[in-house]
């Protein structure tokens, strides 16, 4: 037989697994349905809740227990319109390895107070602020 034509089979039947591998559906990270991803999202909401009065004794930080609350909800209500339970999942777990390294002091005091910062900083609006920030 000539090789040409069996190397062209094959490149083809290659070519038919591809594409069934690429329509196959993808499996769950740990939730196999919406209402057990909710489930999981509580459980962590309530284990950050609870370990509160203690992350403030261990870390000195000069919040209030209802300063605190409140960022954790915020935390939380940043992600509420996420609807993909494989993304619902690596956000669980990634909140269950922050309050790890919290809970077991891995962490220093800047990295808990990192949570209060904000993340853009206001132009300078005057020309000596604009002036002392290298702006003209």
């Amino acid at each position: 037989p000539d090789p040409n034509i069996k190397l062209s089979k094959m490149a083809s039947s290659r070519g038919t697994t591809a594409i069934k591998s690429v329509s196959r559906q993808v499996r769950p990270v740990l939730s196999t349905n919406k209402a057990e991803a909710k489930r999981r999202v509580l459980n962590l909401y309530k284990s950050w809740y609870r370990q509160i009065p203690y992350i403030l004794l261990d870390y000195h930080i000069p919040k209030t227990k209802e300063q605190c609350e409140a960022k954790l909800r915020e935390k939380f209500e940043e992600h509420r319109n996420v609807e993909d339970i494989r993304v619902i999942d690596m956000l669980v777990v990634k909140g269950q390895m922050e309050l790890q390294e919290t809970v077991k002091i891995w962490k220093q005091k800047h990295g808990i107070m990192d949570f209060w910062r904000d993340t853009v900083e206001p132009k300078p609006q005057d020309f000596l602020s604009k002036f002392l920030d290298g702006q003209n």
